[in-house]
């Protein structure tokens, strides 16, 4: 392994020595270490050993990488590359270890978790504290603590007669004991010899301790066996009837190696079954066209107005099992739906007093584009979304119920676990469909569960919950990722099979090799995410079924619809007729109350029998005909308007037979007038009571005009769609990055570079402290000269800096220079200059 000629001595000196690139790519992985930017190298090292930073690196880990750490947080401090190869290899070598550390140190590196060259290489003090064993955070590697550590609190005395029982000389100082024992410990040949003269219950403990917990409990008078091993110092006392097995003891027991099982290779995918891409294909449009008529039937339900908020915000446990019942799925699917729409930004909540759900205006402006376009709309939303239906119905930290639509249901990484999961089924081969075990435990390989996370796998829940959506709203069809769906992620098409390669079978697949690695796709920008989803439109509209101008109107007033109809035929149609089944074909029935309906909404008799015979296939039945002209004859007789509420009719007969109804006593009218009835229910309890007992009122306004009431009229204010709940930081784009780079490097060369000893300057690294006179004079030298010069500045808010300028003119109380600093050219005003100083020759 190659050693660098100047070795650094600190984090700082290591990231100094970076180029750009891997400046960025530390930053892009750790993009908390850039809010704010730090003003220079040293500072950017400093927030990269924090304790919140470095345990949002290590989490981030993949399980080799998390393996690797953790062997270096019990290596000797520092280490060498061959030390860490034995402690994840063994004794015996591992040639997939020894293939994959190079790849897994690099990563450590590249997140300044680790430094220094092979020959020396140092974990950061913060992840060697959060890793290395202790008492109160045992270590994932089950190892304890060194002799030294174990030995710290132990008695010359008590030392000296363990080296003299392992046969070393004795010594002078606990110190030179300590080390003669640890050297004996690490030594395989001296430690298989005495290991050889132990009894086999004295061995049998060993092996009980060795993978961990390390800790055991004795009695005042240990057992013969465990006084065998007291007596040699292979376990040592820690506390009053506790011992542990040193680390060097339990390494050498373990052939070297830190890890009892080390996974350097992420698991493969195992392949349930392949299916013919085309099939695929279908199958996902078809989940997607029904995915479509859900959300419409949905919002449709709640145009009018929807639920009730509750008041602390979301669905009532009734109203999703109504609304459940309405879309005829269970409640967590209806929650899915429900969530979907509003992070679409097709539903909100009015803002009323008695506030509703209902859909907005962007649900009309969604009506009119095309299915495909409708899709990409709700998938592009699904994928970014960082609400989660599936926790709907848990419980959070004060156990308050979660709620669909209400707070508390954002969980941050939802986004970035759907796009690997289907990153994941981008690798495969077109048509594969792998197992959700396989995949939950590629992931949580890529990223391994600690502390308190194991009680809690959230990922793991996301991992489901993003399989069985995926599938429902058609991005992948019968578990394999459609062509669309591949296209909406922005994963580049699968290579095409061979010639001579036989086509796809329908059936079970084949566990994929070791070796085969699924591809990562990155996540995308806006402008990408705009052309992926150009992309998946494009393949998935002519999948979809084209929209039909037509119905099949039957004798038992009943009409067929063949297939998805044109926009403005089944609005009519919803109004015209009730929806009695759904399916391949959907069946719509005409009654008294959906023809009422109609001429509520302002079409005539004459309207309805022309929009019957131009969308019907078939003649027009006599029924049909009959129950439209029976009932636009007794519509509108009855005028229902507000005294509170009153019913006007020339048939004075019709008036009576109202009142002689006993069902019309709950209405408690009065006859004002021959042809006017009046109450004091409110019009719409007046008109619901009519048409209960059979009549056809119509509904008319303060001037006398007939109401025209619409299934459209109740949307809310125009809302904005929920926005993603971020987790932390988001990664910088290039120009930030590169702007946050530039601006380091010049911070570090401000705080670096040498400078003249004067009386004004101290070593210590104060801002210099000059006179207006020497400042103005020092400047106006430099501008002959050309010179740098180093300042210090303190800006209107009184924060104060040092700066590398090189002075062009000095003029009006102002200098010009170049501020190597800001990498520009900047003015600033003398008087806020503290002090000048000229930097060394070199």
């Amino acid at each position: 392994m190659s050693t660098p000629a100047n070795p650094p001595r600190s984090l700082a000196e290591a990231l100094r020595a970076r180029d750009d690139a891997s400046l960025a790519a530390l930053l892009r992985a750790r993009p908390d270490l850039i809010t704010p930017v730090p003003t220079d190298l040293t500072q950017l090292a400093t927030r990269a050993g924090t304790r919140a930073s470095v345990v949002r690196a290590l989490e981030r880990l993949d399980r080799f990488a998390l393996q690797t750490a953790e062997a270096l947080a019990v290596a000797a401090d520092p280490a060498g590359y061959e030390e860490l190869l034995g402690l994840m290899g063994g004794d015996g070598g591992d040639p997939a270890v020894v293939a994959s550390l190079p790849r897994a140190l690099g990563t450590l590196r590249e997140q300044a978790l680790v430094w220094g060259g092979d020959d020396r290489l140092r974990l950061v003090r913060t992840a060697r504290e959060l890793l290395a064993p202790s008492p109160q955070h045992p270590s994932p590697t089950g190892l304890g603590p060194t002799v030294q550590e174990a030995t710290s609190g132990m008695s010359p005395g008590r030392i000296q007669e363990i080296v003299t029982a392992v046969g070393l000389p004795s010594t002078h100082d606990s110190v030179s004991a300590v080390a003669s024992l640890t050297a004996l410990f690490g030594d395989r040949a001296r430690m298989t010899a005495l290991l050889a003269e132990a009894p086999p219950e004295s061995r049998e403990v060993l092996d009980r301790l060795v993978w961990g917990p390390p800790y055991g409990q004795v009695t005042a008078d240990p057992a013969p066996r465990l006084r065998w091993l007291l007596d040699r110092g292979l376990l040592l006392p820690t506390a009053p009837g506790t011992v542990v097995l040193p680390r060097e003891v339990a390494l050498h027991l373990r052939d070297g190696r830190a890890h009892r099982a080390v996974e350097p290779l992420p698991p493969a995918l195992e392949v349930t079954a392949t299916h013919r891409p085309q099939v695929v294909d279908t199958t996902a449009a078809g989940q997607a066209y029904t995915a479509l008529a859900t959300v419409e039937e949905l919002l449709k339900d709640w145009d009018e107005g929807g639920p009730s908020v509750l008041r602390a915000g979301g669905l009532s446990v009734r109203d999703l099992k109504r609304t459940a019942v309405a879309l005829d799925v269970s409640e967590p699917v209806a929650a899915f739906w429900v969530e979907l729409a509003y992070a679409a930004g097709l539903l909100a909540s009015d803002g009323e007093a008695d506030e509703r759900y209902a859909a907005t205006p962007a649900y009309d402006e969604w009506l009119e584009l095309p299915a495909a376009e409708r899709w990409a709309q709700l998938a592009q939303a699904w994928l970014t979304a960082t609400r989660t239906a599936g926790v709907v119905g848990g419980r959070d930290a004060k156990e308050r119920t979660l709620s669909a639509l209400g707070p508390g249901l954002d969980r941050s990484a939802a986004p970035e676990v759907r796009h690997r999961v289907l990153s994941l089924l981008a690798g495969l081969p077109e048509g594969a469909s792998p197992s959700a075990e396989s995949v939950l435990a590629r992931l949580r390989w890529e990223r391994p569960l600690r502390g308190p996370q194991q009680s809690d796998d959230l990922r793991g829940r996301l991992a489901t919950w993003t399989l069985s959506e995926a599938e429902m709203l058609g991005v992948t069809g019968r578990g394999a990722l459609s062509a669309h769906g591949r296209a909406l992620l922005g994963a580049p098409a699968p290579s095409p099979a061979p010639k001579d390669a036989e086509p796809a079978q329908e059936g079970p697949g084949d566990k994929l090799p070791v070796h085969h690695v699924p591809l990562t796709v990155e996540p995308l920008s806006p402008t990408e995410q705009a052309t992926a989803s150009a992309a998946a439109v494009r393949l998935l509209a002519p999948l979809l079924p084209e929209p039909l101008d037509h119905v099949l109107l039957q004798a038992d007033l009943t009409a067929v619809a063949p297939g998805p109809l044109k926009r403005p035929l089944a609005d009519m149609l919803d109004v015209l007729a009730d929806v009695e089944s759904k399916g391949g074909a959907t069946v719509y029935r005409f009654t008294p109350g959906s023809v009422r309906r109609a001429l509520d909404a302002g079409r005539t008799a004459t309207d309805l029998h022309a929009f019957l015979s131009a969308h019907s296939r078939t003649p027009v039945p006599q029924p049909l005909t009959y129950l439209i002209d029976d009932v636009a004859r007794k519509h509108g007789h009855l005028r229902v308007g507000a005294a509170s509420a009153y019913v006007r009719c020339d048939d004075d007969t019709m008036l009576n037979e109202i009142m002689a109804d006993k069902r019309a006593a709950a209405l408690r009218l009065r006859r004002l007038a021959p042809t006017v009835l009046a109450t004091q229910a409110d019009p719409a309890t007046l008109l619901d009571g009519l048409r209960a007992m059979g009549f056809a009122p119509a509904a008319e306004s303060a001037e006398g005009d007939v109401l025209i009431t619409r299934a459209d009229a109740h949307r809310t204010p125009p809302r904005t769609a929920p926005e993603p709940v971020p987790e932390g930081p988001p990664t910088p784009d290039p120009t930030l990055l590169a702007a946050a780079i530039r601006a380091i490097r010049a911070g570090d060369l401000a705080s670096t570079t040498p400078r003249k000893q004067t009386p004004s300057t101290s070593p210590t690294g104060d801002l210099p402290r000059t006179t207006p006179a020497e400042t103005l004079a020092t400047m106006q030298a430099a501008v002959l000269t050309g010179e740098a010069l180093w300042i210090g500045y303190v800006n209107a808010e009184g924060a104060a800096s040092q700066r590398v300028i090189a002075p062009i003119r000095v003029e009006g109380g102002f200098v010009t220079a170049y501020d190597h600093t800001a990498d520009e050219v900047r003015t600033y005003p003398l008087h806020r200059v503290t002090g000048v100083a000229e930097l060394a020759a070199d």
